[in-house]
Formats: structure tokens, C-alpha cells, sequence
């Protein structure tokens, strides 16, 4: 009955704190857009340039990969 008792307790505590601190809508509406806003169209991300990330996750994926295999053949060829 404890157990129940405690459960109860703990689930009670937990919605009171889950409506205490839920967001409240009364915050006010972001500004508008800046006129000129899209009229080339909207890019994705900003505009971001994303090729010299890709071109280092590449590089560290390969560095990772010939560690994995030089592991192995270190690991196999002492057996």
C-alpha cells in the first residue's frame, strides 16, 4: 500500500510541476519580416555553406576507418 501511496504522491508532484512551468502563450508575436524579405526566395539554412563541413566529416570518417582497420590487422596477426 506504501508503494501505491508513494506512486501516487511522486505522479501528483510531477503534473503540478508539469503545469507550474509550461510555457504560457502570452508572449508577444515575433516582428514582421524586413521588406525585401524572400523576394529572391527563401534558402534553406540561411544560406549557410555547408562543403568544408562535409569535406572534414569525409576526412575524419576515413582517419577513423584506417585506425579501425590497422586495429584489426594488428589485433589478427598476432593470433
Amino acid at each position: 500500500m506504501k508503494s501505491i501511496s508513494m506512486f501516487l504522491i511522486k505522479t501528483l508532484i510531477v503534473l503540478l510541476l508539469m503545469l507550474i512551468f509550461t510555457p504560457s502563450p502570452a508572449d508577444t508575436p515575433p516582428p514582421p519580416p524586413p521588406p525585401g524579405h524572400g523576394s529572391t526566395g527563401n534558402v534553406p539554412g540561411g544560406g549557410a555553406a555547408i562543403g568544408g563541413g562535409i569535406a572534414i566529416l569525409l576526412a575524419l570518417g576515413a582517419g577513423y576507418g584506417m585506425k579501425k582497420a590497422y586495429d584489426w590487422k594488428i589485433r589478427h596477426s598476432v593470433e
